[in-house]
């Protein structure tokens, strides 16, 4: 299908420009020094400084902070200038309740992650209330529109295969900033993979079985509209502005 050849091309195009912009961060990492820094012995042992239960950005391993300061770089400038304008432009068109209720859609459909890696993880309680959650919120709360589910003592149980890696023994690995999708770790950056097959197999299944008398051409324009719409809205929904943490400015 055409489509998916696209979106293969499209992965491996990108994994190539990682893994060249990473090597070729690794030589300049380098050749940096801080010269003429002065070391102060610390008065108190840094256990009394921190809490243990926290993982500290500081902590992270970063061999490829070179390549993570760029795509942070890119990411401020792509969020500010390109992605929080569609975003702002999406919210003054459309009513909160709209809105609302288009964020219930999209999370409906992301409960079928969360159901897979539950029952991956063996978690036989979390296991049956996302499928309960997903029956009521699909049929009561007509496609996820509304959440009864959540009334009724059925919360949330987030899940996604990096989770499920983790649960598993896999450590967190590198840190990894990803191209519009912000910080990550190379755990969960291979977990986002496999939840995205697993997503876009259920999407084909589902395209193929709703527009199958829809031609080619219309079926891929709307395809891309929902795609965009969720992407939005999912910006939508991180109140985190680049800006805020004034980072940016001092990652040259």
């Amino acid at each position: 299908m055409k489509t998916k050849k696209t979106t293969s091309i499209i992965y491996l195009l990108t994994l190539c420009l990682i893994l060249a912009l990473v090597s070729g961060c690794a030589s300049k990492q380098g050749s940096r020094h801080d010269e003429g820094l002065k070391i102060i012995q610390a008065k108190k042992p840094v256990s009394e400084f921190v809490n243990k239960d926290i993982i500290y950005a500081v902590d992270a391993y970063d061999p490829w902070e070179c390549f993570n300061r760029d795509m942070y770089m890119f990411n401020y400038y792509f969020d500010k200038y390109v992605f929080l304008p569609i975003v702002s432009a999406y919210e003054f068109i459309l009513p909160d309740y709209v809105e609302d209720r288009i964020s219930g859609i999209f999370n409906n459909l992301g409960e079928l992650s969360n159901l897979t890696n539950n029952i991956l993880q063996l978690k036989g309680k979390s296991t049956a209330i996302t499928a309960g959650r997903i029956v009521v919120n699909s049929t009561v709360g007509l496609a996820g529109m509304y959440d009864p589910a959540s009334k009724w003592g059925m919360p949330e149980h987030d899940e996604d295969f990096g989770q499920t890696l983790g649960h598993y023994g896999v450590g967190a690995g590198p840190y990894l900033v990803l191209p519009v999708m912000g910080p990550s770790t190379l755990r969960d950056t291979s977990g986002l993979v496999v939840d995205t097959a697993a997503r876009t197999a259920m999407w084909n299944w589902a395209w193929d079985d709703v527009f199958d008398n829809v031609s080619g051409s219309n079926e891929s324009k709307i395809r891309l509209a929902v795609d965009a719409t969720e992407a939005i809205d999912a910006r939508h929904n991180i109140s985190f502005r680049y800006y805020q943490s004034g980072s940016a400015l001092n990652m040259t």
